[in-house]
């Protein structure tokens, strides 16, 4: 058994499915089982940054796919499928793939060391399933609940997008936030400190497949008056961008090395986004708590390794096929051939 990694609009899981004899079928079956999106409207995609995945034949072997143990894969709801379930809602017998024998799902939430393993189940039962919504923390009067984007290279536009205008999709806006403040500012932004000339570096943020960061962030607490606290989920170190003293707000994200979601104070862990709080207090008692509670969410994730090592993982250039290590050379590479698609491998 292999372990892959399933990031879905319900929360993060992890698939056992043995690649030497599963097939694409059984994956399919092993994703709508925690996901509830059927095999026909899954939209897939997996690599760094996500890539769509091609040649999704469910009679042949998950090789065809070219996966690894340990890769991380994407599912989305394929508005274009025409399909009658939509996320979140119960199957039916009739929409379901038939049970899988070759896959376990693996509960997200349970601490499992590198290398632990489920035991395959019988041939004659499904699937088990322990998934369930997004992970949580308790707090004073309420929980920090880990608000989950889609994977693709807006993650972090998205998630600014939801924290300040209650809407990811208005990820484009935030990238046009960022390309105006540079625009405006050539003493700050400038080529030395942007890495590349500025017209390039505003031209490519405003694209789609352009990667958020440290400038973006830092441009973005100046524009909403408010600190963001971004946590490593792997180190449990918290960058701040802004002034928490001075603004008396913060805003927090969660970055896992690859991908940044949001996380936001609700009444209770399944609390429609309209009673969710997405901007907090950053000083005096309550914005140490709300500090400690972000600590405690990185920590859960933490345990079930929902992390990836950026400055140790394989990656290979989909444009020139070029091996690489790490985010660092990834950044380089994409700096001086503007290859910007990578696998992991």
């Amino acid at each position: 058994m292999a372990p892959l990694r399933l990031r879905h609009p319900k929360g993060i899981s992890t698939l056992q499915l043995d690649l030497d004899t599963a097939t694409v079928q059984d994956l399919l079956q092993a994703i709508f089982t925690v996901s509830e999106i059927p095999p026909s409207a899954q939209d897939l995609k997996a690599g760094y940054p996500p890539r769509a995945l091609t040649g999704v034949i469910p009679e042949l072997p998950i090789s065809s796919l070219g996966l690894a143990p340990g890769d991380q894969l994407i599912v989305n709801y394929n508005q274009k499928s025409g399909s009658a379930v939509p996320p979140g809602a119960t199957p039916t017998a009739s929409s379901a793939l038939p049970a899988n024998p070759h896959a376990t799902v693996v509960n997200p939430r349970a601490s499992l060391p590198p290398s632990a393993s489920n035991p395959r189940p019988a041939a004659t039962a499904p699937p088990a399933v322990q998934s369930s919504g997004p992970d949580f923390v308790k707090t004073d009067g309420g929980y920090l609940v880990h608000r989950i984007v889609p994977d693709d290279n807006s993650c972090m536009f998205a998630s600014i997008a939801l924290l300040f205008e209650q809407n990811m999709q208005k990820a484009p806006v935030i990238r046009q936030i960022v390309a105006e403040a540079i625009r405006r500012d050539p003493e700050t932004w400038s080529d030395v400190i942007l890495g590349r000339p500025r017209d390039d570096y505003i031209r490519t943020i405003l694209s789609p497949n352009s990667w958020g960061g440290a400038i973006e962030l830092a441009i973005l607490a100046a524009h909403y008056r408010t600190e963001i606290a971004s946590i490593d989920v792997e180190t449990g170190r918290i960058d701040r961008f802004g002034d928490a003293h001075a603004e008396g707000s913060r805003a927090l994200l969660v970055y896992s090395g690859i991908h940044y979601d949001a996380a936001v104070l609700a009444p209770q862990p399944d609390a429609p986004s309209d009673f969710c709080v997405s901007v907090v207090p950053s000083i005096g008692a309550e914005g140490e708590r709300v500090l400690d509670a972000l600590s405690a969410l990185a920590t859960k994730l933490r345990a079930k390794r929902a992390y990836t090592n950026t400055a140790t993982f394989d990656l290979k250039c989909e444009v020139c096929g070029k091996g690489l290590k790490g985010e660092k050379e990834a950044r380089a590479h994409a700096s001086e051939t503007g290859h910007v698609k990578f696998g992991e491998f």
